[in-house]
């Protein structure tokens, strides 16, 4: 995967049910006295999304250790599958290697992580008949803003990816959008926008939403991850039946963990948290009432073997479990929308 094939949601942009989240939450038994002089009637709810999650960075070991360290300590999130990563599907005939990642996506939501499809390639569209990516074939990120693609074959693409999941038994939670930067891709986001198409085709959201209605993502509501703002927090509906729900959370911090370039200049847990717990965008967002905080990173900066983002995770978590006592709470994206979903608002956060 070309790490030039990537552009940020901010530079694009230019800028299950209430009892279910209940027994989730009580599980997370990381929950501690007020702080004195604290009053608050619901906590603030964390959580992350983690681009670019797979075997090749830093090898399906890498994984296990990441979800052995959410299980022990609480932490709670999501990190994307993409299963044609590398041109074909790694549940057809898996790699060593792969085998190994995949028997870890598998337990990930019961370690707390919910499992994105990042689409299948984060690249271009998949030829699942043949197994293989063409050349020269439109992006995925860009054919899910083009306006005249249909419901139908958005419904059948997704299908099809949830299909070779199955083929490993493992489920999807939602949907992320993987961003590129090529050149082609460049200028087709340019004469969109001056088009006035600055988001996802409607679509898709209706796409996902039918997929839901016949089971075949884990649960009722879908938390896809499209947009990001670090100025506020929002939460979109963008598609409803009932119980079933598709949503757009938000990430509200960005990316301090390395990037997916793992880069130590773009590591700094103190803007999460300092040390002192006094500021840091979490802390901010905690004293300020906010409903949720969640950031993104990516694999490749994260990941405890070769990121160079790992000591500064842990370094977050540990000043969160020090400092914000029972003011937070750890949630997959899937739990917020759930919760949001079921209680109509918010207000589902107050009975935690």
């Amino acid at each position: 995967m070309k790490r030039n094939c990537f552009i940020t949601r901010r530079q694009f942009m230019g800028v299950a049910s209430t009892a279910a989240l209940l027994t989730m939450s009580s599980k997370m038994s990381h929950i501690f006295a007020k702080a004195p002089g604290e009053a608050r009637t619901s906590k603030t709810a964390l959580s992350f999304y983690c681009d670019d999650t797979g075997p090749y960075a830093a090898g399906a070991e890498a994984f296990r250790i990441f979800l052995d360290y959410c299980v022990e300590h609480g932490v709670a999130g999501e990190s994307s599958v993409i299963l044609g990563a590398r041109g074909r599907s790694m549940t057809r005939h898996p790699t060593d290697e792969e085998r190994a990642y995949l028997k870890q996506v598998r337990r990930a939501f019961e370690c707390g992580i919910d499992a994105h499809m990042e689409i299948m390639t984060h690249g271009g569209l998949f030829d699942f008949e043949r197994n293989h990516t063409p050349e020269n074939v439109v992006h995925e990120g860009l054919w899910l803003h083009e306006p005249e693609t249909t419901v139908q074959e958005y419904e059948d693409y997704f299908a099809s990816i949830i299909a070779e999941g199955e083929k490993a038994n493992v489920q999807f939670t939602g949907l992320t959008w993987p961003g590129c930067g090529c050149d082609a891709c460049t200028q087709r986001y340019t004469e969109l926008r001056a088009d006035g198409v600055t988001g996802l085709n409607p679509g898709v959201w209706q796409a996902l939403l039918n997929l839901t209605r016949r089971g075949k993502f884990r649960g009722r509501t879908i938390s896809s991850f499209f947009e990001s703002s670090e100025t506020k927090y929002n939460i979109h509906l963008k598609a409803r039946d009932g119980e079933y729900g598709v949503y757009d959370l938000m990430p509200s911090a960005r990316d301090r963990f390395g990037i997916w370039e793992n880069d130590p200049g773009h590591v700094n847990p103190d803007y999460y948290i300092t040390e002192d717990g006094e500021s840091g965008i979490i802390v901010e967002q905690v004293r300020k009432g906010s409903p949720y905080c969640i950031w993104y990173a990516h694999w490749q900066g994260l990941n405890p073997v070769n990121g160079v983002g790992w000591p500064a995770f842990t370094t977050v978590v540990e000043r969160i479990h020090k400092y914000l006592h029972d003011q937070v709470v750890w949630m997959r994206p899937t739990d917020i929308t759930d919760g949001y979903h079921t209680a109509g608002g918010w207000s589902f956060l107050s009975d935690i």
